[in-house]
């Protein structure tokens, strides 16, 4: 497919995708409590991405087999591709909230972990570790650096704070189409691999395991989960590589992390 250098006036409408994507995490935040099921969830998201933003939800009959559901939705042990279903959230659990809002053409993709009560201080801390392997790649993000670089900062502190790092699932380029090239792997050697330009668009979403770093997937087709059973976290954000660094497109005001970064 090759990588796609954004013009002046698809930035802006990645801004603007980025942007309702936030939103989306923002605005479920006070429901995810216990006993309210990832259906409900999704149902809310749904309705607000579809009549209040007026956008379309992407993950919605995505891929083969379609993807039945309009959030992704990844509970405790659960890795990614979540599929929201008819099960309770109870005290303890954590969850990924995956959103994907297409708008004028263009994706805003980013996800959240979300704590049901109060987590363990395992979950806790796994969840903060991981927040932190996604900002710290964030914070290199400029022209010249290498997609090598990224998944060394990311595998470096999720190992270095005994977790493991999921190899199988990676970050994307995005714009127009909502998985494009280049790959971006959450693990890997500094200087080696594809180097950032200005006008490139990507996602960073590290999947960090408190266990073994292997995975399978469910019958279902999506539905990937630690083999050892082990708690699993993950964060997202869209980038736009900048002149002089990166701006998170999908930034919440709720962050340590600033919205552009200049080096």
């Amino acid at each position: 497919m090759g990588i796609t250098i954004k013009t002046p006036e698809e930035m802006e409408k990645m801004r603007v995708a980025g942007k309702l994507a936030s939103d989306v995490l923002m605005m479920i935040s006070e429901h995810v409590k216990k006993g309210i099921t990832t259906d409900e969830l999704n149902t809310l998201c749904h309705n607000y991405i579809v009549d209040v933003q007026g956008g379309i939800p992407a993950p919605l009959n995505y891929g083969h087999p379609p993807f039945p559901k309009s959030i992704c939705t990844s509970v405790n042990h659960v890795i990614c591709h979540g599929i929201p279903g008819d099960k309770k959230l109870k005290d303890g659990d954590i969850v990924n909230i995956d959103v994907t809002v297409i708008k004028d053409g263009y994706h805003g993709d980013t996800s959240k972990m979300f704590v049901v009560g109060k987590p363990s201080i395992l979950a806790e801390r796994l969840i903060r570790i991981t927040q932190e392997c996604l900002y710290k790649a964030i914070k290199i993000v400029k022209p010249g650096v290498k997609l090598g670089d990224i998944g060394h900062i990311i595998q470096q502190h999720a190992e270095g704070n005994n977790y493991s790092v999921v190899q199988e699932y990676c970050g994307h380029g995005i714009g127009a189409v909502f998985h494009e090239d280049p790959q971006v792997v959450h693990y890997g050697r500094p200087n080696t691999g594809e180097e950032l330009k200005a006008g490139m668009c990507l996602t960073i979403e590290p999947m960090i395991n408190a266990g073994k770093r292997h995975s399978k997937v469910l019958p279902d087709k999506w539905t990937v989960v630690t083999k050892d059973r082990s708690l699993s976290a993950q964060w997202e954000h869209t980038l736009l590589v900048t002149d002089t660094g990166v701006e998170v497109l999908t930034h919440r005001d709720e962050e340590d992390i600033p919205k552009i970064i200049n080096h």
